[in-house]
């Protein structure tokens, strides 16, 4: 397996400790079964699946096997790329440095990334008709009350970070006319989405996760009546798949020019908050996965649906269930404005959980909060600050901690499934301390998750895919979430 360089992380090396599948619940869990159930011919040629993960400052890929063991992986740095020219270049890197010898052997692939990035691309050439939107690039307000005019009320899509507020900003300053009187074919699609098309070759393929942000409704499966009137409506993408789903097997210019099969599958993908779910291993209603990044993301598994704009709180749908939850602007990203990766090692084995520091602070990166509240005036305090720089830092794992166990109230509060369990991932994950500051203000049991990388889940989604082109179900679509 190619060896990778850790993400950073909040604790010495002395302070990790090995994360050993632990379960939170009794029952027989699909995705702990080593079974799979493959037709005979399939079984005597070894099958991969991969999967890859578009993120903020990187690309990743994973390539599992039939029992879902990590068996390659590979990644490349990027940053903001104005044209897409180094997202591009990084997929070339990722797929050049996996083993020829199981790429050869690559049944079905799937693509995530991060939501709400928004590109208006020319449908023939993809190239870029206007920089990127971020999914952290809030828009105006003018584009913000724009959508708000169209949208039902109470909408979530009328928020600065959605998707809609993204194309409603190029709709407003002419940039997709402009381009269409140039003899362009503008279109809106997603990170993920962008990455796929060069390896299936279409431009308007999108999936449920990717595009809820942009308005489609899952429940219906299509663009809701209000948004598809709009005089705009022609850029959104023509066909969603449900996550998982087989869309058609890659190009032959694809497969030559990453040594692929032929008749490799291309499945449908998802938003990377939502690949790390899935790899999280959580099947159950009542599951739930924290996700310490560069934000503090919560997601849920429930059998029941909850969406409140006012507390940032919005529903994805999985196959039959719903993941809801929401995400908090204070998170990693806020630690390193203080703290070196060195230093966050350094100082993490002098902090004492059962220690309560008593700093009342709120950890945000800057002003604006989306979870466990909409407030997009709430103010970070980080103050005072001690002298003790462990102290500090203990202040604000205990602040983010706070938010976390008030987002699962406020889940509560609206209706899912009784909180159960709760998984975690993302670089914070690796800290013993900040895991044991966790587990003082939350309810039920909190471990580590048995894999911790978005491009896991995307090629569970990828197997998932291939085997129902076999006929056959996987612990995902067991589990009714694929």
């Amino acid at each position: 397996m190619l060896q990778v360089t850790p993400r950073w992380t909040l604790s010495s090396r002395s302070d990790i400790k090995p994360q050993q599948y632990q379960s939170c619940d009794p029952r027989p869990h699909p995705n702990r079964r080593a079974h799979l159930r493959l037709p005979k011919a399939a079984a005597a040629v070894q099958s991969f699946f991969l999967g890859l993960d578009w993120g903020t400052s990187g690309g990743r890929a994973q390539v599992i096997d039939d029992a879902g063991r990590l068996v390659a992986e590979s990644k490349q740095k990027y940053g903001y790329s104005s044209d897409g020219r180094d997202w591009r270049r990084a997929l070339n890197v990722v797929m050049e440095a996996l083993p020829a010898d199981i790429k050869s052997g690559i049944r079905s692939l799937a693509v995530d990334g991060t939501s709400a990035t928004a590109l208006l691309v020319d449908r023939d050439t993809r190239e870029f008709l206007a920089p990127p939107l971020m999914y952290y690039m809030a828009q105006s307000q003018d584009s913000v009350e724009a959508v708000r005019d169209i949208a039902p009320p109470g909408d979530g899509l009328a928020a600065p970070t959605s998707t809609l507020a993204r194309l409603m900003t190029w709709h407003r300053h002419g940039t997709w006319q402009a381009a269409e009187a140039a003899s362009k074919r503008p279109i809106v699609t997603h990170h993920a989405d962008w990455i796929a098309g060069f390896l299936h070759g279409q431009i308007d393929i999108s999936d449920w996760n990717n595009s809820l942000k942009l308005g489609y409704e899952p429940e219906s499966q299509q663009w809701p009546s209000w948004l598809a009137s709009q005089p705009f409506a022609g850029l959104l993408p023509e066909r969603v798949f449900q996550p998982g789903q087989p869309v058609m097997p890659i190009t032959a210019k694809a497969a030559s020019a990453f040594g692929l099969p032929t008749d490799c599958l291309v499945s449908a993908g998802t938003t990377d908050s939502i690949a790390a779910f899935l790899a999280a291993g959580l099947r159950f209603p009542g599951d739930a996965v924290t996700i310490l990044g560069s934000t503090l993301a919560v997601k849920m598994l429930s059998s029941t649906r909850a969406d409140d704009p006012s507390l940032g709180i919005y529903s994805q749908r999985l196959g039959n269930l719903w993941i809801a939850g929401g995400a908090s602007l204070g998170g990693g990203a806020t630690l390193l404005k203080f703290f070196t990766p060195e230093q966050l090692m350094e100082l993490s084995p002098q902090i004492d959980p059962s220690k309560p520091t008593g700093l009342e602070y709120y950890v945000l990166n800057e002003p604006g909060e989306r979870f466990p509240k909409f407030d997009p005036h709430k103010q970070p305090c980080m103050e005072p600050r001690p002298a003790d720089d462990a102290v500090f830092l203990q202040g604000m794992l205990e602040s983010m901690s706070r938010t976390e166990a008030e987002g699962y109230r406020r889940l509560a509060e609206k209706g899912v499934s009784k909180l159960t369990c709760i998984f975690t991932c993302g670089g914070g994950a690796a800290s013993s301390k900040w895991m044991d500051i966790r587990r003082l203000h939350l309810p039920v049991p909190v471990t580590a998750s048995p894999q911790a990388d978005s491009a896991y889940g995307a090629a569970l989604l990828a197997r998932e895919g291939w085997l129902k082109t076999q006929g056959l179900q996987g612990p995902l679509s067991d589990a009714g979430l694929a």
